[in-house]
């Protein structure tokens, strides 16, 4: 028992220290895809499942101007749709569930996009993490968003010792308070895709290397223990 208290204790001093020094350096909240409306941003969030926010942001202004609000996508060509996500990869899934995402919101939330984790994760093609970006950044309320770079850095760092996404989001949520969510999330999301990144991460430049329980090696593989600063 005293064992796990110990644990919970320094996880969420781990978590006190990351705030404090990243959130200074990365305070905007906000996602980096374009966006102007809820739906536009949930729409983006669908398509940048394994692709680039650069390339989801370079699809989006066409896909926008054709359809613009629920309604209009809710009845869009399928083909036309395909082709203006297409760069974006998975194009047909994600054409399919961008079109019956519009759908149900104009049929079961009257063309307003839903604002709590249980109504949005019914809408096809929405995730938890989606969820969690929208509710954060439209609706203001907490919410850790788990991609692919805070599941990284948050492992790397020994606060969410998981490759789960669903995990990762609950060790987080165990470690730090709720009002903190959102802001630690985002400055996760930026040290792993500026400094902690997939292959060879810049430790030496990292500002929270002396708290980092990890090192890996240039080719990305096997992590090795690494003494601390």
């Amino acid at each position: 028992m005293r064992a796990d208290t110990n644990a919970t204790v320094a996880k969420r001093n781990l978590a006190a220290a990351l705030y404090e020094r990243l959130v200074p350096l990365w305070p905007d909240q906000g996602p980096l895809l374009h966006y102007s409306t809820c739906f536009e941003l949930l729409v983006a969030v669908i398509l940048s499942a394994q692709c680039t926010d650069e390339q989801v942001n370079a699809v989006t202004p066409a896909l926008f101007a054709a359809y613009p609000d629920p309604a209009r996508m809710a009845v869009a060509d399928p083909l036309h749709l395909e082709k203006l996500v297409h760069s974006t990869g998975f194009f047909r899934a994600k054409a399919a569930n961008i079109r019956a995402t519009a759908a149900m919101i104009m049929s079961d939330y009257s063309g307003s996009v839903p604002d709590t984790m249980e109504e949005l994760v019914r809408l096809p093609g929405v995730g938890r993490k989606t969820a969690n970006l929208v509710i954060s950044a439209c609706f203001g309320k907490p919410g850790i968003v788990v991609d692919t770079h805070v599941l990284r850095t948050a492992r790397r760092l020994g606060l969410a010792p998981t490759d789960d996404a669903g995990q990762s989001e609950r060790m987080i949520a165990s470690a730090c308070p709720e009002n903190r969510w959102t802001e630690l999330s985002f400055a996760l999301n930026r040290l792993g895709k500026l400094v902690c990144v997939a292959r060879s991460p810049r430790c030496d430049s990292c500002p929270v290397s002396d708290l980092c329980v990890s090192a890996f090696k240039a080719d990305g593989e096997k992590p090795h223990k690494r003494t601390r600063r």
